[in-house]
């Protein structure tokens, strides 16, 4: 769904590479934890130390590849194709590989992983089938694939993906509106099973860094999906 008749701010927008390259060198100061890792924490069915070989899709500064690592996972690959963003994952030592590829067409093997995650990217997708399609060939017959993502009800607020660029001005990364239904449409025709869900909320910790959301409290922020092959 196009996000245009959801925006509020008009900011300028970039196409997502673009916005990436620009945005690497500052990502990791304005993104907090409380969108993507307060919700992985919460995940109950995924044993992170027990999970395999991984795949860290749109793997960017490798947060999300820090995070594994420090929660136990042994085997590690990163993906992303913005160099930028892939030179910051490096930096970090965290990952046995890193690809320079794009997530929906990886040329990685099928059925290498054990468990895929993608976070906080598919709002920029146009389209979800295909994001499914890939990660249910990379996944191995009892792999999990755990997405999370920028809630679209947030998105709606008219609350692009954003970031501040060096003079100051504000710039907005191209984004689409996903309603949950369409993940799962998405996820079945892939021959997914949803195992676990959650949705993460604006609360006493966002509105304490970001207190301007007052306005936004109890508003869903984030999802969290974890998907089973079947």
């Amino acid at each position: 769904m196009d996000f245009a008749p959801f925006d509020r701010r008009r900011y300028p927008t970039l196409p997502v590479r673009d916005g990436y390259r620009e945005w690497a060198a500052t990502y990791e100061d304005v993104v907090e934890d409380e969108m993507d890792l307060r919700l992985l924490a919460r995940i109950e069915s995924v044993a992170w130390a027990g999970a395999g070989r991984v795949l860290d899709l749109a793997c960017g500064t490798g947060r999300i590849g820090a995070w594994l690592r420090a929660h136990g996972v042994a085997r590690l690959d990163g993906l992303d194709f913005t160099p930028e963003m892939l030179a910051r994952a490096e930096a970090k030592g965290v990952y046995d590989r890193l690809i320079q590829a794009d997530m929906l067409n990886t040329g990685l093997p099928a059925a290498s992983y054990d468990l895929v995650l993608e976070v906080l990217a598919d709002e920029h997708l146009e389209q979800l089938p295909p994001l499914y399609r890939e990660a249910a060939r990379l996944a191995a017959p009892a792999g999990v694939l755990v997405i999370v993502g920028y809630h679209p009800h947030f998105l709606m607020n008219g609350i692009p993906t954003h970031f501040k660029q060096r003079d100051g001005e504000p710039v907005a990364i191209e984004s689409y509106v996903h309603l949950l239904s369409d993940h799962v449409k998405a996820a079945h025709r892939a021959c997914w099973v949803l195992a676990e869900m959650d949705e993460g909320v604006v609360d006493d910790a966002w509105i304490a860094k970001k207190p301007k959301w007052e306005r936004y409290r109890s508003h869903p922020v984030s999802f969290a999906m974890v998907w089973a092959k079947r």
